[in-house]
């Protein structure tokens, strides 16, 4: 066997543990918590560059108003 052949080998004998290893396991979601609050950040800052972008606040903040006018019978 060379020795490309032979690291190619171990390579594809280990592959299905290393990746049950990240799949399963009690650091598979390690991380993964401040990963999903940074994406919801972004996107919740995007949400708002747009609607300000857009000069939609003044419509949005109305029509707020309007259903808690609503809901308070006010």
């Amino acid at each position: 066997m060379t020795r490309t052949t032979a690291r190619l080998h171990i390579a594809l004998t280990h592959l299905p543990h290393t990746l049950a290893g990240r799949t399963r396991g009690a650091g598979r979601d390690r991380g993964a918590g401040f990963v999903e609050y940074a994406g919801l950040m972004i996107l919740i800052a995007g949400i708002f560059v747009l609607i300000n972008g857009l000069g939609l606040a003044g419509q949005i903040s109305g029509a707020i108003g309007d259903a808690v006018d609503k809901v308070t019978g006010g």
